[in-house]
């Protein structure tokens, strides 16, 4: 499975692109910002962004796109401009029929870090660790991308295996209506007969 996890910014957009195979250690395939020039009109600048991140996903063709969430900055004006930006995010990623998850940065950071409260410098220090690199990402963005990849790569996993969990249960709980359908009271099942948990 490959994410492209994406901070949003008007003048710098942070992205990274995690791969991860199965149950496997997750890799970075490509991490970076995208610029825009601030002597450009809003729109020349949401274009960009927008072309950008068309580009990456020409790329890499990642199955889901991961986005940080909008939050409410001092600066109302701020909040706005940023949601133009999620918006051109999301079209891009709508154009290509990709699943699309957003998060909170108190999620993001916590899934991360293992605190929503982390520091930038946290959060960069973090993803060397976890992808094992000989330096963080910089700019500071760009790991914040990647730290938006990372934390969805957890959490599909995570949901894959509450999943796998519930089908596991629901073909427990149907043997045993089976049994007490043929006029038994059910049985408890060797280990033997226990569906196989994929890996």
């Amino acid at each position: 499975m490959i994410v492209l996890g994406v901070d949003p910014g008007t003048a710098v957009t942070g992205y990274g692109v995690v791969a991860r195979e199965g149950g496997g250690a997750a890799s970075l395939l490509e991490c970076g910002v995208i610029r825009t020039d601030d002597r450009l009109d809003l729109g020349a600048r949401l274009r960009a962004v927008h072309e950008g991140v068309l580009d990456i996903i020409a790329r890499h063709q990642p199955h889901r796109i991961a986005v940080e969430g909008l939050f409410y900055a001092k600066n109302v004006r701020t909040t706005v401009t940023l949601g133009h930006t999620r918006g051109v995010i999301l079209l891009a990623a709508s154009l290509r029929d990709l699943v699309v998850a957003e998060y909170s940065p108190a999620e993001i950071k916590n899934a991360v870090c293992g605190t929503g409260r982390a520091t930038k410098e946290q959060v960069q220090f973090m993803v060397q660790q976890l992808l094992n690199l000989k330096a963080p990402p910089k700019p500071a963005d760009a790991a914040d991308g990647v730290a938006v990849a990372l934390c969805d790569v957890q959490a599909y996993s995570l949901r894959a295996i509450v999943r796998e969990q519930a089908a596991i249960e629901a073909q427990l709980i149907d043997r045993g209506a089976q049994g007490r359908a043929a006029g038994g009271v059910g049985r408890l099942l060797h280990p033997s007969e226990l569906p196989k948990p994929r890996a």
